[in-house]
């Protein structure tokens, strides 16, 4: 049987499995919202980081779930399919995500709990002399961070929606066109918008919870799926030693992997991706630095195995199956994958029913509902975290200073809902323009994402570690960063025409192949920190060597 016919057989055997299945994954995400506020005690500390008592599982799950996104299931596999064996390498960024929860978590954690703090910029602001412009530039970098990672989830939920219900036809609604890639999208919006408004940062973790343990598990039944295709692990290996040359060795299949730029997203993209916002405040949330800690080590032992022995996998066994062909001098996907971003997607639609046995149904739909959990565990648990920073960094300290915690609570749901909308008109007009080049691929928005956050990197190093640091010299660092990742970005041609856009684009292009986006910046900015920071002003000894002390006391 072809692989074409292999499809059609997966769609026809599915039925309205994945609807059903789809159906008790949504409901469940509601009752945990109705759980949550149950629970609550209606506090901002509350809402929004769930009293700070949360365990060790629930907090190394819900840390779990935020760092996979639908990368995970859908970039990192399709990078893999097409760059070969090199980017397998890539798994390296776990134990370094998890050495980084380990050491500037717990401090942070610390901190956190003796000053009650709720933000990032809570934190660093207060290092810096409670400067307002530390805040407000730690709270852009953390909205700029949040705002694509949510468009990447939302995104991503449209096209799986297009997967799992392939044969829905569109229809017209008040005189606008209406896909099953606008339902797919708008129906996870919805239900992530419900069930963070009622219960905060406790239904959040519940759903982290449920949404983490599909996605571990997600990974490994889509490995074995790959692996059995292929004839078993003799089969698949015996497959993958067949490959091309060029997709086992570096630089990869398209050139685009050299060490240095494969070493620089390793370190960057693992470090960026812990000190963004949601990660943060799940630092505060935890109920001790023991907890959290111990959530590290879950983190750093269970997601490279997942890794290694699911997405990988899958990725080299689509590229044995499906191989890629030259089309107009650029590598392309094979036809019955369509998008790089989709090798899984074609792995389990093709052979799921196949190798899985008489559940294979079941399986696969469970497997395609784990991409969808993928996808919303890390909007979430942004858009709940971008509530706090606008509301706290923002509304609470220059708009109404004097606001009642109820009058912040409502603003903090009234950014959520604004913010969810605002992605979800993103994904939409982006889906229907092909122009509108940012959402084209979903492995470059995760990174120009990642690298926004890390121009908050050195200035936490300093606070946690060093000391020596300015405000001054903070502020102009993050600036600095800032401007130089806007280069990788459309921003260039935006601002200053065709011309120059096009030559500072071709810089920023050249930067791109060395190195990471945010290893880029990071270097900038820890240029003019350390200059700025060396003619200015220290802040308070008597604060810092305050928030020093109580970083390195261990409360248990």
């Amino acid at each position: 049987m072809n692989a074409s016919l292999l499809a059609q057989t997966a769609v026809s055997e599915l039925g309205y499995l994945p609807l059903v299945v789809l159906g008790v994954y949504l409901c469940l995400l509601l009752s945990l919202g109705v759980y949550g506020y149950v629970k609550s005690k209606m506090t901002e500390e509350d809402y929004y980081l769930a009293g700070r008592q949360q365990g060790f599982i629930v907090t190394a799950l819900t840390i779990m779930a935020t760092f996979f996104s639908s990368a995970a299931m859908l970039a990192v596999p399709g990078v893999v399919y097409k760059e070969g064996v090199i980017f397998c390498v890539f798994a390296l960024n776990l134990p370094i995500g998890g050495a980084a929860v380990y050491v500037m978590g717990s401090r942070i954690a610390r901190l956190g709990r003796a000053k009650g703090y709720v933000t990032p910029g809570d934190m660093i602001a207060d290092y810096y002399d409670n400067s307002s412009v530390v805040r407000i530039m730690v709270a852009l970098l953390g909205f700029l961070y949040v705002v694509p990672y949510v468009v990447i989830q939302m995104r991503a939920g449209g096209h799986l929606a297009q997967q799992m219900f392939p044969s829905a036809s569109t229809f017209l609604l008040l005189g606008f066109e209406v896909d099953v890639f606008a339902i797919g999208a708008s129906v996870l919006s919805l239900v992530m918008m419900i069930y963070i408004l009622v219960g905060g940062m406790r239904s959040v973790a519940l759903a982290d919870v449920v949404q983490g343990s599909l996605l571990l598990t997600g990974m490994l039944v889509a490995g074995y799926a790959a692996i059995s295709a292929l004839g078993g692990v003799r089969g698949y290996f015996a497959a993958l030693a067949d490959l091309p040359p060029e997709s086992l060795s570096l630089p990869g299949a398209t050139g685009r992997y050299t060490v240095w730029s494969l070493m620089t997203v390793i370190v960057f993209a693992s470090l960026s991706s812990m000190i963004q916002p949601a990660q943060w405040m799940r630092y505060y949330a935890a109920s001790s630095t023991k907890a959290l800690k111990r959530s590290a080590l879950i983190f750093s032992i269970v997601l490279p195995v997942c890794y290694l022995g699911g997405v990988m996998l899958v990725g080299l066994g689509a590229r044995a199956l499906y191989p890629p062909h030259m089309a107009g001098g650029e590598l392309q996907p094979h036809a019955e994958v369509g998008r790089w971003d989709q090798a899984l997607i074609a792995v389990l639609r093709n052979h799921g029913l196949e190798v899985l046995g008489p559940a294979g149904a079941i399986i696969v739909a469970v497997i395609m509902i784990a991409i969808l959990a993928a996808s919303m565990s890390t909007a979430d648990s942004n858009l709940h975290a971008l509530s706090a920073v606008l509301t706290r960094d923002v509304y609470d300290r220059f708009l109404r200073p004097k606001a009642s915690q109820r009058e912040r609570a409502w603003v903090g749901r009234i950014v959520i809902v604004a913010a969810a909308l605002l992605a979800l008109g993103l994904v939409q007009f982006g889906e229907h323009n092909e122009e509108f080049a940012p959402l084209k691929m979903i492995v470059e928005m995760q990174f120009v994402a990642m690298a926004f956050s890390c121009q908050v990197l050195p200035v936490a190093i300093d606070m946690l570690f060093i000391r020596r640091g300015t405000r001054a010299g903070a502020i102009f660092g993050m600036l600095a960063g800032l401007m130089v990742v806007l280069l990788f970005t459309p921003a260039p041609g935006l601002l200053f025409g065709q011309g120059l856009g096009e030559e500072m684009a071709s810089v920023a292009g050249y930067l791109k192949r060395l190195f990471d986006i945010g290893f880029c910046g990071f270097v900038v900015n820890v240029v003019v920190f350390v200059l700025i920071s060396a003619v200015t002003r220290r802040p308070d000894p008597a604060r810092v060597a305050e928030m020093a002390r109580i970083m390195q006391t261990d409360n248990g």
